[in-house]
Parts: structure tokens; C-alpha cells; sequence
């Protein structure tokens, strides 16, 4: 589940269990290079056939995989490998030959490790696309040739920019049916100019490609002799993601309090550590810190992960602390770093995706999840909706209905501790919860914060 619809994740609490030789947290502290992308683009575009492609020609694909797409063949592919039906899981997908749902697929070569989330391109579908993309380092928009820059591909880029996802590649799909005419993807390529520079997306590459055939895929095509630039997986490959990780202001949402009392080993008998996944930032052994909202400042006594004690970690590492003094702390606190406190209010502004078959109207309460705390809400204000073919906001409508696109207005039962999205994609995202059913109704991106814990006579207060 993405960021944005499951909130700031954290291991199960069960993984945090220490061992009989120390405490333990879910994850390695070992830093892996992972790379999350996504594939948007219209209907008929080919992002399930760019991926099958991808799996297919870095000999990524187990032999009962390929087995199974030959079998699909005679139904679905007209008795020939359909590579779509890779991510294309879903019966009626298959029927339709459309994405309904997000499919998420791994791979790797010698010099990274990929995830990779195939969303949907109906414009119904929107919810979907968005939450495979608020995971994402870098989101690869599909263009068919042919038909050039639609609505859909306005849609996706800005709902990129939206999800501040850092890198942009525009693969332009199916240059085969055009001749490989360069006169078309230079059109293409200057209309997109046209409108990026009003949605702030400053790392774009664009790729021609024939996703059915591989050209320029994996392998650099000789069609296109006048394309200089890198192939979709070497640039995938080579695209520096090291620096998109927040590390100056630590935040770690406690999801678990670790009381092992282990009766076997007295040193685990007043073992008291607070577990959960580092949003942003680096934490260090002896470091002081914030516990929210007990406004209590302590230190750092020990970091404990999968691999045992260490002097330091960070995001994204899963970790539990342990701190100098006993404090009130619970799933739903926040432990920060004094050098950037975040945003304290019950009062929000926020960009939401509206993703429920019944509309969002003002005054009705839902339950707000943000990060590992969850409290009730009411929306009080719908500030504007997005018209994806302008860009352009639409003043103070009645309501936004589902895959709608606005700001709004919210209002907590007490206070939240929380970053703006812009400087932090995971203490400034939350969702939101319909009372009753239990249903996610949308994703948001919080504003900026007004207001900020703030220091007074040497104690922290809210």
C-alpha cells in the first residue's frame, strides 16, 4: 500500500520482538538502493506492455512465469506472448485489455534493485494512479505517438507534480507507428515543455521507445539513430535518487512501545523502547530529542535495529529507541529532533484526491490517520478544485466528487504534529477514514505549517 492511502508504514509490531541475544527492529540497517516508480499514462498507452518488456528483456522473469504467458497466449494474445499480462492480473483486464488496479512488480539488474507500480489510465481510475505513485522516486508517463499530449497526460503529470515525486521520464510509446519520425517527438516533447515549468518538475528525461518491440527499452534501438540520450533502463539504472532522502529534521512515529520482559535475560527486564519507522532525518546515541505530545525533551540512550545496537540510524530505517528518562509515550506520539520542530495545529490546510463514490461535502466528520495517529476530523471548508485541462483552481465548489482533485479545510479533535508535504511526503501526508464503514475516502498532502511547537522558560509546550 502506498504512503499516501496506508499513511507513515512501519513493521508489524510482532517484528520488532527482540531475540534472546538483543532487542531487535524489523529492518536491516544496511542501506539498499531501491528505486520506486511508477507507469501512468492514457488508455491503450502501453504501461503494462513497457513493464512486461522491462521483466522480460532483463531476463527478470522466473520459467513458470513465462510458462503462464504462454498459456494466456492463445486466449488473451492471440496466440502470441502478451507482455501486458505480467501486471494485468484481473480477469476483466485481461477481457479489456485495460489496467483496473495497481500492480506492483520487482526486479533487479547488477546495479539496483526496482519497484514497480503499473497503474490504471481511465480518468475513473485516478484513486488508483495515486496511490501507486506516493511511493514513488520517479513516475514514467506514457505518450502514445500517435495521439500525442491528451488530458490524461496533463492528469498524471500533475498529479506527479502533485505527489512531488522527484523525477520525471515522458517514454514516448509506439514511435514504430509513426516512422520514428523525429519531427514528431521533438512536437511532443516541446508541448510537454509548454506546461512543466507551471507544475515545478525540474528532472525530466524523454525517452522514445517501441514498448511492443523493446526499442530503446533495454537495448538501444538502431531505428532511432538521432535519440542520443540513454535507454528507459539506463537511465533508471543511473538516476540519482541519494539525495531525494530527508535527512535534516528527525521524525519517528512510534507504532509500537517494546516491553519484551523476557524472564531469561535480565538486562531485557526493564527494557522500555519505542519502535517505528524514521519518516526523515538522522538520530544518534546521546542525542536530545522531543517526545510529542508529552512536550518532554530527554536523550537518546540506545538505537537498536535488526543487526543489534548502533550509534546512529536513519530514514528510512526501522529502529527502536531507548530514551534517558520514563516518559508517556505511545502508538500515535512523535519523538523529533530540536534543530527543526514540525507543525503543531488542529487547523489544516490540504491537498486531496477525493477517492469515495459519494461526494465530499462540507461539515461531514471522518477520522483523519496521520502517520501512526489517528484522530477524528471535519472538513470545514473546500477551497478549490483542480481543472486538469487549465491547471487552473476553481473557486469554492459545492463538493468534490470521486478522482476530484482540491484543497480544503480541515479541522481535528486535538492536536496533530506534522511537516507540509512539500519538505516531508511522510509527515505531511494522511488520509482520510468514512466513519462507520471504515472506508479511505481520500489522500492529502498537508500545507506548510503557520504554527510550530515552539520552546517556553527551557520546556516544550503545544
Amino acid at each position: 500500500m502506498s504512503a499516501l492511502v496506508s499513511s507513515t508504514s512501519a513493521p508489524s509490531a510482532n517484528s520488532h520482538l527482540p531475540s534472546p541475544a538483543a532487542p531487535r527492529a524489523a529492518l536491516s540497517t544496511h542501506p539498499i538502493d531501491i528505486l520506486r516508480f511508477n507507469t501512468c499514462g492514457s488508455v491503450d498507452d502501453g504501461k503494462s506492455t513497457l513493464i512486461g518488456r522491462l521483466l522480460y528483456d532483463s531476463k527478470s522473469l522466473m520459467e513458470d512465469q513465462i510458462e503462464a504467458l504462454e498459456r494466456s497466449a492463445d486466449i488473451t494474445g492471440g496466440g502470441q506472448i502478451n507482455l501486458a499480462n505480467l501486471t494485468d492480473g484481473l480477469r476483466a483486464e485481461r477481457e479489456q485489455g485495460i489496467t483496473i488496479d495497481v500492480a506492483y512488480r520487482y526486479f533487479a539488474t547488477p546495479k539496483r534493485k526496482f519497484i514497480i507500480a503499473d497503474t490504471p489510465g481511465h480518468v475513473q481510475y485516478t484513486r488508483n494512479m495515486v496511490t501507486g505513485a506516493s511511493t514513488a522516486n520517479l513516475s514514467i508517463v506514457l505518450v502514445d505517438a500517435r495521439a500525442g499530449v491528451i488530458e490524461q497526460s496533463r492528469r498524471h503529470t500533475a498529479i506527479a507534480s502533485l505527489l512531488r515525486i522527484p523525477h520525471l521520464v515522458v517514454a514516448i510509446n509506439k514511435m514504430d507507428l509513426v516512422g520514428w519520425s523525429e519531427e514528431r517527438y521533438v512536437q511532443i516533447r516541446t508541448e510537454f515543455e509548454s506546461f512543466l515549468p507551471r507544475l515545478g518538475i525540474k528532472d525530466v528525461q524523454f525517452i522514445p521507445i517501441s514498448a511492443l518491440n523493446g526499442d530503446n527499452v533495454v537495448e538501444r534501438s538502431a531505428n532511432a539513430p538521432w535519440y542520443t540520450g540513454p535507454t528507459l533502463l539506463g537511465h533508471l539504472e543511473t538516476v540519482h535518487i541519494a539525495s531525494d532522502l530527508n535527512l535534516n529534521a528527525f521524525r519517528l512515529p512510534v507504532q509500537w512501545v517494546n516491553r519484551p520482559h523476557n524472564p531469561k535475560d535480565d538486562y531485557l527486564h526493564d527494557f522500555r523502547g519505542f519502535s517505528g519507522q524514521i519518516a526523515s532525518g538522522v538520530v544518534k546515541v546521546g542525542q536530545k530529542v522531543l517526545a510529542l505530545p508529552a512536550g518532554i525533551v530527554s536523550r537518546v540512550k540506545q538505537i537498536w535495529t535488526y543487526d543489534g545496537a548502533v550509534q546512529e540510524a536513519f530514514g528510512p530505517q526501522s529502529v527502536t529507541l531507548v530514551l534517558e528518562d520514563d516518559i508517556d509515550i505511545s502508538r500515535g506520539s512523535m519523538i523529533v529532533g530540536l534543530d527543526q520542530l514540525p507543525g503543531a495545529g488542529t487547523e489544516l490546510t490540504a491537498k486531496v484526491c477525493w477517492m469515495h463514490p459519494r461526494a465530499l461535502q462540507r461539515g461531514k466528520k471522518y477520522f483523519l490517520k496521520h502517520t501512526t495517529n489517528t484522530v477524528q476530523a471535519v472538513v470545514t471548508e473546500i477551497e478549490h478544485r483542480l481543472n486538469i485541462e487549465t491547471l487552473e483552481a476553481q473557486a469554492a465548489p459545492a463538493e468534490l466528487a470521486m478522482n476530484d482533485l482540491g484543497e480544503i479545510r480541515i479541522r481535528t479533535a486535538k492536536p496533530i504534529f506534522y511537516d507540509g508535504y512539500a519538505s516531508n511526503r511522510l509527515t505531511g501526508a494522511f488520509i482520510l477514514i468514512e466513519q462507520g464503514t471504515n472506508a479511505t475516502v481520500a489522500a492529502g498532502m498537508l500545507a506548510a505549517p503557520l504554527e510550530f511547537v515552539k520552546p517556553e522558560s527551557g520546556d516544550y509546550v503545544i
